[in-house]
């Protein structure tokens, strides 16, 4: 999960995508049909948060992957 923030948090303001979270924190070569990115991302809302289910910080984007929002 850290790792996980980490690269988001590095592209703040970027859509990162699946593929690329699966490649580069979890070291997948090929892209696969995988629930592990949106598993871990469930996860890390309940922990940062301050209401999972409106996140504030991480962002879904629709068929793409991932937003991450600093303030």
């Amino acid at each position: 999960e850290f790792n996980l923030l980490s690269l988001l948090a590095s592209q703040a303001g970027q859509v990162v995508s699946r593929g690329e979270l699966l490649r580069k924190v979890w070291g997948y070569e090929v892209e696969i049909e995988t629930r592990t990115v949106d598993a871990h991302v469930y996860r890390l809302r309940k922990k940062i948060e301050r209401d999972s289910e409106k996140p504030h910080y991480i962002h879904s984007v629709p068929g793409i992957g991932y937003r991450f929002v600093a303030e």
